[in-house]
């Protein structure tokens, strides 16, 4: 309420209502998960019709990919790998790259669903591991 009050924030000089807004615009910001780029289409009283956003997740896929096999590669051929410690180590890849992941891929008893199929080079299904 101390904000909202306060004069000086919300004076002529500080805030400026958008009027007349015509044409796009674009931004691009430093989030926790990588950039996050925006783009915003309003018409002619400010109203947007359209807006696109690309998040870190969608610019750190590939790397995202990349983490997980290195990280899949050396349990998968010990023999001694347990199938929890496989999981844990594909969560903890992706986890790395986008905390919003984890929050949203677990279920309310605290378990996140995660399924991982071992392929053989002709991609037949050698093992299926679930979560």
């Amino acid at each position: 309420m101390e904000l909202l009050s306060d004069s000086t924030i919300l004076s002529p000089d500080t805030r400026n209502v958008p009027i007349g807004i015509t044409g796009e615009g674009i931004g691009c910001v430093e989030a926790p998960r990588g950039n996050l780029i925006h783009h915003y289409i309003p018409d002619q009283r400010a109203i947007l019709q359209g807006v696109n956003m690309i998040v870190g997740t969608t610019n750190n896929s590939a790397a995202i990919s990349l983490s997980i096999t290195k990280a899949t590669k050396y349990p998968i051929n010990k023999v001694n790998a347990t199938d929890e410690g496989i999981l844990n180590r594909i969560e903890m890849a992706f986890r790395l790259y986008d905390p919003c992941l984890s929050c949203a891929t677990h279920s309310m008893p605290g378990k996140m669903p995660l399924l991982v199929n071992t392929r053989d080079r002709f991609g037949n299904i050698l093992k299926r591991l679930r979560r």
